[in-house]
């Protein structure tokens, strides 16, 4: 009964029947097991890259002993002013910004190092650079000016109180400002030399500096700067000097506004007035010389200008200069000096608006150029002088619109002297307009200029003589042969020999002739 096929039959229907709903339940539960942990997983996996997110998001803290600036780099939310998004760690404000200079030198601060090092000693020499003003005076911190040079430093400024200071030697090697206050006067006592700089940019201003003895061992003077550039002596008194200011190989100077007074009376024992050598790029402006070997004296000297300067009564020449190329001469007046200007070895050099009066003397001249090659004169005023311009080997010089009045010879032109251009000039009362000594000057032209002494005519109006005009007096070739004979030069026979040039103009050189003579003075 129990074990025919019948019963087996049912057993497997109910068998089957039974296992296949355990089977669905099994499946359900597994597949909520695998989600349970594929959404532990994905949490665990959002946390992890959450926290990763944190720490690198997170400000780096500040350095020790650093006090985190209050201002920052990113932009943050008045909201959530501790949280930082990515979005804004790129962002930077004009407000906000930090040099990174500043930043740089805050973390050498806690640095170690070369590098740190030395930004500490770069911000170290900052705060030392900080200007002091040192008195020297009854009521400043110093009675003697040697003592406030040695407590100086850099950058400080020195003020000098109305008083004499008898002090000499004074030395100067730091960057200072030496200002006097109501004229003070350092009296050396004709002990030696006054104020000997050697640093860079230092100031002088509003001194008297007197009594700098002669020497003929050691070139004294009031103020010298040596390999020192740079500096600049303003508004200065130098009075009873040897040399007055000094420079040697001192480049990029200023000079102006001082005044110079000397009272030698023998070259010999007389020095320079402003001395400059081996210096460039100098300016010296209006200053007042007067009294001793030369006004001002430069060798050397490169890229300069002398300009506004009064420059009188020295014993030897008021402008004296050698082997100085590229410099500017304009707006000086050089008056009474023993032997005129002289200019010499030099080239491209240019004078302008310069007035030379009553320079006179056996040998004086307004102005001597002796070897100067490619320059320039013009607009210059030559009055009252032995001989206005002389010319001794100089070569491609123009002189133009330049006035010579009431001069024994206008222009003595030496036949070592080739390739100039004389134009557009005034000669006027003059006793020799021109003169040489020699009669080819083949190579130098004179054109276009006014003669007093002209006695041509213009048929065609046009503002220039029709007959050629010949400046060479014959009388001017005599003198230049014998100079006594200029004892001669109001006589009758001087008269005569005129009249007899201009009838038969054999004599004097026939290349000297200016072809096209102005009818008018040239306007100046």
């Amino acid at each position: 009964m129990g074990g025919g096929p019948g019963n087996r039959q049912g057993q497997l229907v109910r068998r089957n029947s039974w296992t296949q709903p355990q089977s669905s339940l099994t499946f359900q539960k597994n597949k909520r097991q695998f989600m349970h942990r594929k959404s532990h997983i994905a949490l665990s996996m959002a946390l992890a890259m959450l926290m990763a997110f944190m720490v690198h998001s997170r400000p780096a803290p500040a350095a020790p002993g650093l006090t985190p600036s209050t201002e920052t780099t990113s932009e943050v939310t008045p909201e959530t002013t501790s949280e930082v998004t990515p979005e804004t760690t790129s962002k930077v404000t004009p407000g906000n910004r930090v040099s990174d200079e500043v930043m740089t030198r805050k973390a050498a601060r806690t640095e170690s190092g070369p590098f740190a090092e030395n930004l500490l000693a770069d911000e170290s020499n900052r705060s030392e650079a900080a200007s002091r003003t040192l008195i020297v005076g009854e009521r400043g911190g110093f009675a003697r000016i040697a003592d406030a040079l040695s407590a100086a430093s850099d950058g400080d400024t020195i003020r000098m109180e109305a008083g004499t200071y008898r002090e000499h030697e004074l030395l100067v090697d730091r960057q200072v400002t030496i200002l006097g206050i109501g004229r003070p006067v350092i009296d050396v006592e004709h002990k030696g030399e006054g104020i000997r700089i050697t640093a860079d940019k230092v100031h002088v201003e509003g001194l008297e500096i007197r009594n700098v003895p002669t020497s003929h061992s050691r070139d004294h003077a009031a103020i010298r700067f040596e390999r020192a550039s740079g500096g600049k002596v303003i508004d200065n008194i130098l009075d009873d000097t040897f040399f007055g200011i000094y420079l040697a190989r001192a480049h990029d100077m200023v000079i102006s506004d001082n005044r110079l007074r000397a009272y030698h009376t023998r070259e010999s024992v007389s020095a320079n007035g402003i001395h400059l050598w081996n210096s460039n790029r100098a300016l010296i402006a209006d200053n007042e010389i007067i009294g001793h070997r030369d006004g001002i004296y430069l060798e050397y000297v490169q890229e300069s200008s002398i300009t506004g300067n009064h420059v009188e009564k020295n014993i030897r020449y008021g402008l004296h200069f050698m082997f100085s190329d590229d410099c500017v001469y304009r707006d000086n007046r050089f008056e009474n000096n023993g032997a005129g200007v002289a200019v010499m070895y030099s080239r491209r050099v240019m004078m302008k608006h310069n007035l030379f009066v009553n320079n006179w003397g056996a040998s004086s001249y307004g102005l001597l150029l002796k070897e100067i090659t490619d320059s320039e004169i013009f607009e210059n005023e030559f009055s009252g002088n032995t001989i206005g311009i002389r010319s001794e080997g100089s070569d491609r010089v123009k002189k133009h619109r330049n006035s010579f009045h009431r001069n024994g010879w206008a222009i003595r032109i030496m036949a070592s002297s080739m390739d100039n251009l004389i134009t557009e000039n005034n000669f006027i009362d003059n006793a020799f307009d021109v003169s040489t000594n020699s009669r080819r000057h083949s190579r130098n032209n004179f054109e276009a200029n006014y003669w007093d002494k002209y006695s041509g005519y213009d048929l065609n109006g046009d503002g220039f003589g029709d007959v050629p005009h010949r400046p060479v007096r014959l009388f001017s070739l005599i003198v230049e042969r014998n100079p006594m004979a200029l004892m001669l030069l109001r006589s009758i026979f001087v008269q005569i020999l005129d009249l007899t040039e201009r009838v038969m103009p054999t004599i004097t050189p026939e290349t000297l002739v200016d072809e096209k003579p102005l009818m008018r003075k040239v306007a100046i």
